[in-house]
């Protein structure tokens, strides 16, 4: 078990203009990025996306972000202002969609694999059950039963380091999942127990591929 450490108060960083007081100046250029709209180029990341993280808060300030993924460009660009991003079957937890009721306030970070930019858009969102808008987000078939249409407010693009540190979409960096348990053990364990029966614990991970198979969409 690892120690508990003590945070000592005096190195704690008060407000904001003693934080400032630690970093250069921001330069010219990351302000003037920040637009309001969807750009030529905010709106080639998009379409290239195939996913997406959803930051949100509750009411009470608990913070959530929620990962989003489908077929690059799954994220629709209604108009210049307004984006539309499907909400597919999950575990019904709906905890980004309880907490855009009671705060509007979003925040989303798009990736598309082997770039190091991300793009980041702020702005709010609503939920709309609107059959044409759902329409339009048809995946095999399959209609979300809801979507979160984000009104923007702000967006700009985000430098390469924390990916390049990262090296993300290195193939060197891969790592073998199976050097740690899988899913369904990680989750039994924190929760009933899981089985220790291998036959039984790989019945259980077989049942997890087989749903993902048949509830994907």
């Amino acid at each position: 078990m690892t120690a508990k450490t003590s945070l000592r108060p005096e190195f704690l960083v008060s407000d904001e203009q003693d934080l400032r007081r630690s970093f250069a100046a921001t330069h010219d250029i990351a302000i003037k990025k920040c637009m309001a709209q969807i750009d030529v180029h905010a709106r080639s990341f998009i379409e290239r996306s195939p996913f997406v993280c959803i930051g949100t808060q509750s009411q009470a300030g608990s913070a959530d972000v929620s990962p989003r993924g489908d077929p690059r460009g799954f994220v629709k660009i209604l108009d210049d202002k307004t984006l539309l991003i499907p909400d597919r079957l999950g575990n019904n937890r709906l905890d980004t969609l309880t907490n855009l009721l009671t705060n509007p306030k979003v925040g989303l970070l798009f990736l598309i694999p082997g770039f190091d930019d991300t793009m980041r858009i702020n702005g709010h969102a609503q939920l709309t059950r609107d059959p044409d808008l759902l329409s339009l987000m048809t995946v095999k078939d399959r209609i979300p039963g809801l979507a979160i249409v984000v009104h923007v407010e702000e967006v700009f693009i985000h430098c390469a380091k924390a990916l390049r540190r990262s090296k993300l979409w290195d193939p060197d960096q891969l790592q073998d999942r199976g050097d740690v348990p899988s899913l369904m053990k990680i989750i039994l364990d924190q929760t009933s127990g899981a089985p220790s029966d291998p036959d039984a614990q790989k019945k259980l991970d077989e049942g997890l591929e087989e749903e993902y198979r048949k509830t994907m969409y």
